[in-house]
Parts: structure tokens; sequence; C-alpha cells
């Protein structure tokens, strides 16, 4: 590629984005061209920008990052997005890339790595953070994992984790931009999935398959 590859990075945390843009500072093939704290903005600056990769975080307020993947690859299934992430578990990695997602990695992986992926995904590869897939001796706990998540919508999964988490209908509404009765909803739709009857139940499912937000 003879010019800088444009790239759209999405975060909630204005610190975040600062430490990201002086990473990349000093590389010659790479330029930050846009900015997000949303999904809904990451949107809007993907049609206007047209990058050539996106680098996004999962956990947000509003339609959050899941949402956010599979509507950008919605619209163009050529989408190169690499997830920068806190979240260590099998279950985002896996939800990640069901979503469309070419890469992940950790924020708390050496800064080569970030380099190394966003270069990795723009030669038409993906990238997955070394130790974040494990080996065949856990498969069958990825299977059963994969498959319980798997019944749930990206928006039902934010949710849910936030009940996990132990946030109330209303403290869930305000982290999700939603109204108090679609949350109610979608608890109710979300319990009856995973065969369930208690926000406890749900707390305990999330602790067991590595997905509560600390």
């Amino acid at each position: 590629m003879n010019r800088k590859a444009k790239l759209l990075l999405v975060d909630d945390h204005a610190v975040v984005r600062a430490g990201f843009r002086l990473l990349l500072a000093a590389s010659p093939n790479i330029d930050v061209v846009a900015e997000a704290e949303r999904g809904e903005r990451a949107l809007q600056l993907y049609q206007e920008s047209r990058p050539d990769i996106v680098v996004m975080d999962l956990s947000m307020p509003g339609i959050g990052g899941l949402e956010t993947i599979r509507r950008i690859v919605q619209r163009d299934a050529a989408a190169n997005i690499l997830v920068f992430s806190v979240h260590n578990e099998q279950v985002y990695v896996h939800r990640a890339l069901k979503a469309g997602a070419k890469g992940y990695i950790t924020k708390n992986s050496a800064p080569d790595i970030l380099s190394a992926a966003i270069e990795t995904i723009l030669d038409g590869r993906t990238y997955i953070e070394e130790g974040l897939v494990h080996d065949a001796s856990d498969q069958a706990a990825r299977h059963d994992c994969r498959e319980i998540m798997g019944t749930l919508s990206a928006r039902e999964f934010d949710v849910f984790r936030l009940l996990a988490k132990g946030l109330t209908g209303h403290k869930i509404a305000e982290e999700l931009c939603l109204s108090y009765k679609t949350v109610a909803n979608y608890s109710t739709q979300i319990k009856k999935k995973l065969h369930v009857s208690s926000v406890a139940e749900l707390a305990r499912i999330a602790s067991a398959l590595g997905v509560m937000e600390y």
C-alpha cells in the first residue's frame, strides 16, 4: 500500500484513544483519521471516512462493540475490524469473530502486538493474540460455552453481562441507552433462553464462563 492506511479508532475512553495515537505516531504506514466514543458514532464515521481498518473496544455505552461490528460488516463485508479489549475470555473472542472481526488482541498486550495485528489484517489475514485460543484439550469447554452464548443476540449478551454483574434494570437502561421496559423484556428473554429464573443463576453462568466484567 503506497499511501498510509486510514484507521478509525473506537473507544469510549479518551485516555485510551490518546495513548493509542501516541503509540502509532511513529508508524509510517498508519494514519488515525477518525475517532468515536461509541458505536453509533463509529457507524457514521465509517461511512464518512471509509477507513482501511477499524480498531474497536467491546465495552462501550450505546449499542456496544459487538453490535457495532455486526452492523459495519453488514454494510461492508470487506471491513477490517480489530478488537482491542480488556477481555481475554474465550466467549468474547468467539463472539467478536462471529460478528465479523478479523482480529482480537487485549489491552494488556505488548505495544508491538498492536502494530503487528494491524499489519496482518491489512495484509488480508486474521490475527488472534497468542494465548487467547486454547489447545484441543479445551475444545469441549469452548463448545459448551459457544452453545450457551450462541443463543443470545449481541444486545442480549450485553444485558446478560450487566445483569450478571449486579446492575439493576434502571442502571442497565442508562448504561446501554435503552428504556427500562426494553431491558426488562431482554431480561425475560435471556432467562428463558438460558432456562433460569433468577439473576443469581445468570451470575453463576457468567462466572462459570468467565464473562463477568470487573
